[in-house]
């Protein structure tokens, strides 16, 4: 199907979301790499935003773009890791224009916005559904590195919900590469900077619970990330620490874009679906995993959320 496309293709454009996370940027820079490698004859471009430096060490990094400066038609968009056009941020002109556009995705809120769609909601990872697609008797080690790092950084070092054993066994034949996979796991996924463990403790410092005490929150404004001198990048985990409190079924960070507009991410045990709450204030993602974006003070955001999170409590099923 993906390869199908690939092979009819001339010229190619590859695009994930905003503020791309390990998945995002693993998916992208796999297949980026198993073109080149296979496909030599064929042009190809990346597309995303900065990335966080722990994740550059993925072979190519250095040829994504992180602007468009010229509007090209391309024969081939591949949106990857990505609910919706929106989210594609910058590269959503080059999607538009594009002959065909295709998308691999594992968001369950994704809607099928391009022409061709391969969308499997109960997939660990974009990057486990890229290794499904691709042949893997032609994936290089640096392929597989992208790939396994993608499939980390989603299942939490296969410990979310999300894990399957398709997950794992994917995972294994991708260490059969001779993958450095500790390497991998330690300094991209476990190691932080001491400012990022400063802000890391101070959220679970002024963290607090409401709905007797089955939610826990935490924010930081712009003023905060400027003090700690991070950056959006730079605040991956935090949200899943909050959860880690003994007694939650959902926890929510929060961190200012810009002033007054904020960035809110959900994690949730087995009983919520957060991604009912997230769709229902503009955003999306998976049933345990979600996010939205809410221009309001903090506390006007808890408050709206407290609400649609009471109808996910009280009916234990998706609100309406």
């Amino acid at each position: 199907m993906l390869l199908d496309a690939i092979s009819k293709a001339g010229t190619i454009a590859l695009g994930g979301h905003v503020r791309p996370d390990g998945d995002c940027a693993g998916s992208c820079m796999g297949l980026y790499n198993y073109v080149r490698e296979n496909f030599p004859e064929k042009e190809i471009d990346v597309y995303l935003e900065e990335l966080p430096n722990t994740l550059k060490f993925m072979k190519n990094t250095d040829k994504i773009r992180h602007e468009v400066t010229e509007e090209k038609t391309y024969d081939l968009f591949i949106a990857l890791d990505c609910g919706d056009m929106g989210r594609l941020g910058f590269s959503a002109v080059l999607f538009k224009k594009a002959a065909v556009r295709f998308c691999v995705d594992h968001h369950v809120s994704n809607q099928s916005f391009a022409d061709q769609n391969y969308i499997m909601p109960d997939a660990s990872s974009t990057s486990e559904l890229i290794y499904d697609l691709l042949d893997y008797g032609k994936m290089s080690v640096e392929t597989a590195e992208c790939l396994y790092t993608g499939m980390v950084h989603d299942t939490g070092v296969f410990r979310y919900s999300c894990t399957h054993p398709s997950t794992m066994r994917a995972a294994a034949a991708l260490m059969e590469k001779e993958i450095d996979f500790t390497k991998i796991i330690t300094e991209t996924f476990d190691e932080k900077t001491y400012a990022q463990n400063q802000v890391l403790g101070r959220a679970l410092l002024e963290s607090f619970l409401f709905m007797d005490g089955r939610c826990i929150v935490s924010y930081v404004t712009k003023e905060e990330m400027d003090f700690y001198q991070v950056k959006a990048k730079h605040l991956d985990g935090i949200v899943s620490q909050l959860k880690l409190t003994k007694g939650i079924d959902v926890a929510i960070f929060m961190y200012e874009l810009e002033h007054g507009t904020f960035k809110v991410s959900l994690r949730s045990s087995e009983k919520i679906d957060v991604s009912v709450v997230a769709s229902y204030f503009g955003g999306g993602g998976h049933a345990r995993a979600a996010g939205f974006s809410m221009t309001a003070t903090p506390h006007d955001i808890i408050n709206n959320l407290a609400r649609r999170l009471e109808l996910q409590f009280n009916s234990g099923s998706e609100a309406e």
